[in-house]
């Protein structure tokens, strides 16, 4: 029973994460992804639909119903049209929030509609078709390439309840036995509308398995593994967006900030206890942000924390930190002498100081150097 439970708890808590994953706020680096992810959905979409155009023309060589040929050719004429309104919108990365949820709706409603088409010809036909039934399944395995778990969950949603609905439909609008009997399709039973019902419900589980997969990978590059703080890539892929939301107005300093001597406090109490001290003054420094703001690990003993305000402000706050993490000794345990912490700063405003992240940490570096050479423990938000 207790090995039960435990499998019971692992099992909901990877529900959990997968929710909670699923359910969060697309970071910079998963909207850039997923921008990119709807272009080359764009292009694979034009190419599919190009190769649909062939299907009608071996329909028609085989012998298949002029009026089944018919409404091939116009499905495809269609779809190739829309592919390239899809794909020139496509091209404008990021531009079109909605865009991935209208091409993920479209794709799926249009191989509904050649069902539908199908079926006022073949009443089988519209339910037993295997190959236009597939691209429910394409459908679902492309959302997976956007990079968002919830555009895939609503993509096989959708399949499901339209093929659901128009699989009832048929069904219910058959008067006789003999109305769900075709010499082309075979007979349509509710046992294999079912089984195909369970093949795309598989198909969304998986895909949106692949995207969580996916999105996790993304995170963790992200962050830095001891702290739980964003790290340098994170800073590199953030800061576009970050500057451009401060060209609508706001305020952006950086702080590029040392520990002083943590080299030495290592060697002192080890790096059990010293990496413990880093997750202490991190924890301090951390409380000094207001929402929005953030604290990112170079490495070692060196952060940055991106501040919403002027330089003047920034200074004073900055300073406010350092006596607050030398006022807060760590205490190692172990009969070991506790350890006051403390850090350089160098601060730079944007764009004054610089207008890309290059120019604002060369600035802040160069008074950094200034404020270790007068001693350290100290803030500098000005060039000697």
């Amino acid at each position: 029973m207790k090995g039960t439970g435990a499998l019971h708890g692992r099992a909901n808590g990877w529900i959990g994460e997968l929710l909670g994953t699923l359910s969060a706020r697309q970071d910079e680096a998963m909207l850039e992804l997923g921008a990119g992810g709807e272009l080359l959905v764009a292009r694979l979409r034009a190419a599919l639909s190009a190769l649909l155009l062939l299907l009608p023309l071996a329909g028609a060589l085989s012998g298949a119903d002029v009026g089944e040929t018919v409404i091939g050719l116009g499905a495809a004429v269609f779809v190739n049209l829309m592919a390239q309104v899809w794909l020139v919108l496509a091209r404008n990365r990021r531009r079109h929030a909605w865009l991935p949820w209208a091409t993920g709706a479209y794709d799926v409603t249009t191989t509904t509609g050649v069902l539908v088409l199908l079926s006022l010809g073949d009443r089988v036909a519209g339910m037993n078709s295997m190959v236009v039934w597939s691209f429910y399944l394409v459908a679902i395995a492309m959302t997976a390439l956007r990079h968002d778990g919830r555009l895939t969950l609503f993509a096989g949603g959708l399949a499901i309840v339209q093929y659901a609905t128009l699989a009832v439909a048929l069904f219910a609008g058959a008067d006789a036995p003999e109305q769900l009997v075709s010499v082309d399709y075979g007979t349509a039973t509710v046992a294999n509308q079912v089984e195909r019902l369970l093949v795309l419900l598989i198909m969304t589980l998986l895909a949106t398995s692949i995207v969580h997969r996916m999105q996790r990978l993304v995170q963790m590059s992200g962050r830095d593994h001891l702290t739980g703080l964003p790290n340098r890539m994170w800073l590199l892929q953030h800061m576009p967006h970050l500057f451009e939301q401060v060209g609508e107005g706001r305020s952006l300093s950086v702080a590029l900030l040392d520990l002083d001597r943590f080299r030495v406090v290592n060697d002192e109490i080890g790096r059990p206890d010293a990496d413990r001290a880093l997750r202490h003054a991190v924890g301090i420094m951390s409380q000094g942000l207001h929402d929005g703001e953030r604290l990112v690990r170079l490495g070692g003993g060196e952060f940055v924390a991106l501040l919403h305000c002027p330089l003047g402000t920034a200074w004073e706050r900055t300073e406010h930190l350092r006596r607050s993490l030398w006022d807060q000794p760590f205490h190692p345990g172990r009969g070991l002498d506790p350890q006051r912490l403390s850090f350089s700063a160098g601060l730079a405003a944007w764009p004054q100081d610089g207008d890309d992240l290059s120019g604002l940490l060369g600035s802040a570096d160069r008074r950094l150097q200034a404020a270790k050479h007068q001693g350290g423990n100290r803030v500098m938000a000005r060039d000697l």
